[in-house]
């Protein structure tokens, strides 16, 4: 599996575009705030003659979700989250005003992934971890056979994420993190929202909020 990221929108979320090695994609949190942006991920599929075969959302807070709207109308193709993410999906709009910026209400998804689910594109195949604490329905996406994992607003390099907004719980967030990242083999690389890659192993052993 190819894995290409991107980075968009003032709050630098990242976009992850994952391909099978045989032209079809998929692609997790699409957050690109405007055209420009959305051009630049659009040079990227069609550099590398890439198709778009699904659009994942690993959470609908409004920076991972902001070009949702544009993707599926460009691609026609069909965009998934978990289902206790709907009231982040419907508030977006709100939220995103909150931080002074701007969006359309976003689509609504054409269905919901659930725990343990296996999401196939082409030929590879993702896990789909509910790890909520963050957001009610915030998902994680494992690939064993690539030893990745693509954790959304969870977990990051040295840190989690924030659990003092709607829906966040910390206590909720580090336990799903336990049960459900660390449980991953030690050499999985970590694939952030935001900021760079890391390793669970060296998550277990240096983040400050598992010491």
């Amino acid at each position: 599996m190819e894995i290409y990221k991107l980075v968009f929108c003032p709050i630098d979320v990242n976009t992850y575009i994952l391909s099978d090695g045989e032209g079809k994609c998929a692609i997790i949190d699409c957050g690109c705030y405007d055209e420009g942006e959305f051009e630049e991920l659009d040079y990227l599929i069609r550099r590398e003659k890439l198709g778009p075969v699904l659009l994942l959302n690993t959470h609908c807070h409004p920076d991972h979700i902001f070009g949702d709207r544009i993707l599926l109308d460009k691609y026609k193709i069909r965009a998934f989250c978990h289902a206790d993410e709907e009231m982040n999906r419907k508030n977006a709009l709100q939220y995103a005003m909150y931080f002074g910026l701007k969006m359309e209400n976003p689509p609504k998804p054409a269905g919901y992934i659930a725990d343990k689910q296996i999401i196939t594109f082409g030929s590879e195949t993702l896990l789909a971890l509910h790890v909520p604490g963050h957001a009610p329905g915030s998902l994680a996406f494992y690939s064993e056979k690539n030893k990745a994992v693509f954790t959304g607003d969870a977990l990051f390099a040295g840190s989690v994420g924030r659990s003092d907004i709607p829906g966040g719980d910390h206590k909720t967030l580090i336990e799903s993190i336990k049960r459900e990242l660390f449980t991953l083999p030690p050499d999985t690389i970590v694939y952030p929202g935001h900021g760079e890659t890391t390793t669970i192993e060296s998550e277990m052993k240096n983040n400050p909020y598992f010491s």
